[in-house]
């Protein structure tokens, strides 16, 4: 009777250990996919872009913008508002900001902004702060 419940004592422990191993597993998964959601940031800031670049300025930075289809979708929402093609459009993204690999061997941005949300877009373009007009003689 002792080695029969002594038995049934390990393989009961055995079997929970391996349960508690693939709940562990599961635990960690979700923890790193939360840590890669971790670097993703709210920015505010006024975006144009180029044929060359795309950029967002915000009040204490200024990233270039990775080009890719999140930023090629934004570039098609603010284009709809701009009035001409150097109009800074007022949009609040989500994103992750990184260096920009190219800064080590080009002039460029040292960091760059990856858009991952696109959360809103201005229906009316930012005020420029210095208007150059031609004057006629």
């Amino acid at each position: 009777m002792k080695k029969t419940l002594l038995l049934l004592l390990i393989i009961a422990s055995v079997v929970s250990c391996n349960n508690t191993k693939k709940e562990t597993e599961k635990e960690t998964e979700g923890k790193t996919a939360a840590t890669a959601d971790m670097n993703v940031k709210t920015f505010r800031g006024e975006f144009i872009y180029t044929d060359d670049a795309a950029v967002l300025k915000g009040n204490n930075f200024i990233y270039g913008v990775t080009i890719d289809d999140k930023s090629q979708e934004l570039a098609d929402k603010v284009s709809k508002v701009e009035k001409d093609d150097y109009d800074m459009v007022p949009v609040i993204v989500t994103g992750v900001v990184k260096p920009n690999p190219k800064a080590e061997t080009e002039e460029v941005w040292e960091e760059i902004l990856t858009i991952k949300d696109i959360l809103h877009v201005s229906d009316k373009p930012a005020k420029t702060d210095i208007k150059i007009e031609e004057k006629k003689s």
